[in-house]
């Protein structure tokens, strides 16, 4: 098995893979959530195209019972290369991407 460069363990749920255990965490959750009723449903690895061929993948877009949606990057260790994709993801979509 590879290691990875920050130390995440990778895992899986339910067949999906995941880059970390922190991740497979909020995956779990949001599965609670959604048996709860408070969410309706949710995507997972959500792309964003940017200028210059460049790709943002969202960890989750989640689509609430209330009608928001949301879009969350879970992160243990954020580098500044994933800062400004985020950045400019929000200056061209109309989102707000949270970081778990």
């Amino acid at each position: 098995m590879l290691k990875h460069k920050f130390k995440a363990i990778p895992t899986e749920r339910d067949g999906y893979k995941f880059a970390s255990k922190k991740e497979a965490k909020r995956y779990d959750e949001l599965k609670l959530l959604q048996r709860a009723n408070e969410v309706l449903f949710f995507l997972r690895q959500v792309p964003f195209h940017l200028p210059g061929g460049v790709k943002y993948l969202a960890d989750f877009m989640i689509f609430w019972v209330n009608g928001d949606c949301t879009v969350e990057d879970v992160k243990g260790f954020d580098i500044p290369s994933g800062k400004a994709k985020r950045k400019i993801a929000e200056q061209i979509y109309p989102i707000k991407i949270e970081v778990i």
